[in-house]
């Protein structure tokens, strides 16, 4: 059999650790043949490919980023684009795909298999935003980017008595967000699940000044305010129709200044927190998580997704890892409120 290997979406620590545990596993215990499809969805729609063996995914466990390359290539926006996946499949020989993304890129494999292709889905995202998973790979290495960022930020934001916004990626779900401002013990964190209240921002804000303390606040990029409170710039749009975020800290840290006259800043962190080597639960989950689905190639248990349950590696649908993104409940938030202000 030979297999076809791809990483779409933005990139993130341990897509190489999927890369090499898929191939290693799939040429030791099956014999397989691997072909790399290079930049995401780009590649099978052009027939780009670099060969997979043992010798060429030597050595990149503990790399971040993608030795395959990856873009936001919607392959079903373009006309044609199935059958020329699908010949190009046949042309190269692939009786597979592995497909590592998140929703985007999943859904695209969704869609793909609904149309007769052989996909199994690797769940990859740093926002932790696929369902029926507890966790993806790349988000526990990027909160701990952002939970060290806000630790040294709370150091110079005292020095200088001024209050610090950090902006952390979450378009949709703000699981970065709330994770690395609570371990780093953030004084608000702001999610785009719950549309926030400004005054309420400043009052802890001041709150915190009152104690002799410079407040730090976590937003998420995809956080906003209540209807109304305060106007946000809008961006361009990718090919699965999602506007560019950004400016939501610069925006917050303008307010809180103007309302409490005391200096405020805001801190991107951006891709920052995509970058780098993977810690080692990223780097154990993405092995694990490619181990298996090779092994789902195997068993021909195509149209799944391998995603981790308690401590299990489990196969659910395609389908249900994309119809809904995992958001962060109510009680979740509520955890964080305690230490507020």
């Amino acid at each position: 059999m030979r297999v076809g290997v791809l990483t779409g979406g933005g990139d993130c620590p341990g897509l190489n650790a999927v890369i090499r545990a898929v191939v290693r596993k799939g040429i030791k215990d099956y014999g397989y043949e691997f072909i790399g499809f290079r930049d995401g969805w780009r590649g099978p729609l052009e027939g780009d490919t670099v060969p997979l063996n043992v010798e060429s995914v030597r050595g990149i466990l503990p790399r971040g980023g993608t030795i395959l390359g990856s873009s936001r290539t919607n392959l079903m926006k373009i006309e044609g684009g199935v059958e020329r996946v699908k010949d190009n499949m046949a042309a190269l020989g692939v009786d597979a795909l592995v497909a590592i993304g998140g929703e985007d890129t999943l859904g695209v494999a969704r869609q793909l298999h609904d149309r007769g292709v052989n996909v199994v889905g690797v769940p990859k995202t740093i926002d932790n935003d696929l369902n029926a998973t507890d966790y993806t790979f790349g988000f526990d290495t990027a909160v701990n980017i952002a939970m060290e960022a806000i630790d040294r930020l709370h150091t110079t934001a005292e020095s200088h008595h001024r209050a610090l916004v950090v902006e952390v990626m979450g378009r949709h779900a703000g699981w970065i967000a709330l994770h690395s401002g609570m371990a780093a013990g953030a004084n608000v964190i702001l999610i785009p699940e719950r549309p926030f209240d400004i005054d309420d921002v400043v009052k802890h804000v001041e709150s915190r000044f009152q104690t002799q303390y410079a407040p730090i606040i976590v937003v998420a990029e995809g956080a906003h305010p209540k209807e109304g409170q305060m106007e946000l710039a809008t961006g361009e749009t990718d090919s699965f129709g999602h506007v560019r975020l950004g400016g939501i800290g610069q925006r917050l840290a303008e307010e809180i200044e103007k309302r409490t006259g005391k200096e405020a800043r805001s801190v991107v962190l951006g891709h920052v927190q995509r970058g780098g080597t993977p810690t080692a639960f990223d780097r154990v989950l993405a092995t694990r998580l490619g181990v298996n689905a090779i092994d789902a190639v195997h068993d021909k248990s195509f149209g799944k997704m391998v995603g981790l349950q308690g401590t299990a590696i489990v196969r659910v649908d395609l389908a249900e890892a994309t119809d809904t993104l995992k958001t962060v409940p109510a009680e979740r938030y509520q955890e964080a409120e305690v230490f507020f202000g």
